[in-house]
Order: C-alpha cells, then structure tokens, then sequence
C-alpha cells in the first residue's frame, strides 16, 4: 500500500493515497482493516462466514459489525471481470513487451476490441 501512486492530471505530486478501497474476502485480516482507517482511507471488504460467527459469538465483546455495501462491492466485481476479459488477449496475459508505453498501447487496443465486441 505504501508504493501506490496515482497521477495527478494537473501535474504535480502523485497521490499516495486512494478515496476508496474495494477488496474481496482474503484482504480481510484484522491487520488491513486497522490499517487502513489509520490511513483514514474508506473500504469495502465482506468479512468471511467464519469471522463474523466468531463475532457473534462473543456477543458485545465481539465489537462492531464491519459495515458493508453491497453496490460497491458489486462495482469491484465488475472491474475484476473486465480485467480477466482483457486477459483473453494473449498480449495482455503474458506481456511480452517490454517497455511500458508499447505494453499500454496493447492493452488499449485489447480495450478497444472488447468494447467494440460488448457493444449492442
């Protein structure tokens, strides 16, 4: 988490840190979730069966229940398959480019190809 740095359009310093973190089941360790209020940084990871019956469990002492949204999360699952839907290109899969601007560009074309594939 540390190493993140998105662009900023205008020029400038890169942010180091997201709005909003989306994660599935396995991210859902006490450590993260600590983590990343710390950071004050939102996320919408599910809690795993187990963990919330260990919760329950323990009645009051088992302390909040992690909130959850489920159109977010809905959203992370709708970018997660497009990524696998991209990696149906051989190029993308297993980038044999190797410099970053002609790795962008095959993906760009990927892009182009499955847009114009889903489009009604």
């Amino acid at each position: 988490m540390e190493r993140i740095r998105v662009g900023r359009a205008g020029g400038g310093h890169p942010r180091t840190r997201p709005d909003h973190l989306g994660g599935d089941e396995a991210y859902s360790s006490r450590r993260n979730r600590r983590y990343l209020p710390r950071r004050r940084i939102k996320h919408t990871i599910p809690e795993p069966k187990n963990q919330r019956a260990n919760h329950q469990a323990r009645g009051s002492k088992g302390g909040r229940p992690v909130g959850f949204d489920k159109a977010i999360y809905k959203r992370r699952d709708e970018v997660e398959r497009t990524i696998n839907a991209l990696k149906n290109s051989r190029a993308v899969a297993t980038r044999f480019d190797k410099r970053g601007y002609i790795f962008r560009g095959t993906a760009t074309v990927a892009s182009i190809r499955l847009w114009l594939w889903l489009r009604p």
